[in-house]
């Protein structure tokens, strides 16, 4: 359990799943590959930090932080499916959904909170492809929504 370990240390806890708010499970394992739905950035007790639009409510660094969070969350997923996260052999790839203001254009930065977290956890391993995009509008007014692909050991 390493990578609880690491995430212990950080100060952040890896928990149950969150419930799904659709027709739609938290994640699905086929092969070798665990595709993990996304995932806002709401803590254990279930609230999130920051809502509302990057570039006007939010700041970067707000963003940053919820999309560490989400990739957090991410991670509870594929443990519910795969039952150690020290089976992740990589992370394939990220999309990071930024609920943007028209104007803001610094959505890379915002999915750093996500993939600088991967790449401490898991090191070379944790470097992946990633797509950072802006949005109209997230559920329940999330600043932040990531999805992950997990490639892990039988």
């Amino acid at each position: 359990m390493e990578i609880e370990r690491k995430l212990a240390e950080m100060g952040l806890t890896v928990t149950e799943p969150n419930p799904a708010i659709g027709n739609f499970v938290p994640a699905v394992r086929t092969g070798n590959l665990v595709f993990v739905s996304g995932n806002l950035p709401r803590l254990p007790d279930g609230t999130m930090p920051h809502t509302g639009k990057l570039g006007s409510e939010v700041s970067v660094e707000e963003g940053a932080a919820a999309a560490r969070q989400s990739a957090v969350n991410c991670l509870s997923a594929a443990k519910s499916i795969i039952g150690d996260l020290d089976k992740v052999q990589r992370v394939v790839k990220l999309l990071v959904m930024v609920n943007s203001d028209p104007s803001f254009d610094q959505q890379p930065l915002v999915g750093n909170g996500a993939s600088d977290l991967l790449v401490e956890l898991y090191g070379e391993s944790g470097r992946h492809a990633r797509s950072a995009v802006g949005m109209a509008a997230l559920p329940r007014g999330a600043p932040v929504e990531v999805e992950m692909i997990l490639e892990v050991a039988d």
